[in-house]
């Protein structure tokens, strides 16, 4: 059975050489570096949202599925919802000093 890979393809002019192969450009992550050298960064934003509190933690370096579980275990921890988007994870709340002795007691040192 054939791949449906359609989506791969979007916006690639059709070519009528039989042995053309289409290059998908495959992003390459970046292995998880240990907690105490990630250098996580807390802030409360409200701009753009309107009018709502969240908690934004920045900074995170590595894997998406090692920033999803720790965006999966703040938001156990706090008791609240959120999401993860572009790298950054985001609480619905002002929750920046819990979420700064959180990651403390999770190990990552450089957090503020």
């Amino acid at each position: 059975m054939k791949k449906n890979d359609w989506k791969e393809r979007l916006n690639i002019v059709y070519s009528t050489n039989p042995d053309f192969c289409y290059a998908t450009e495959a992003e390459e992550e970046t292995p998880t570096p240990d907690k105490r050298q990630q250098r996580l960064r807390v802030s409360i934003e409200k701009k753009g949202r309107g009018g709502k509190t969240v908690t934004v933690i920045a900074g995170f370096t590595g894997t998406g599925e090692d920033l999803d579980k720790l965006g999966r275990l703040l938001k156990n921890k706090c008791g609240v919802g959120g999401t993860v988007k572009e790298g950054e994870i985001l609480l619905q709340g002002e929750w920046r000093q819990r979420v700064i002795d959180l990651l403390k007691a999770e190990g990552y040192t450089q957090t503020r």
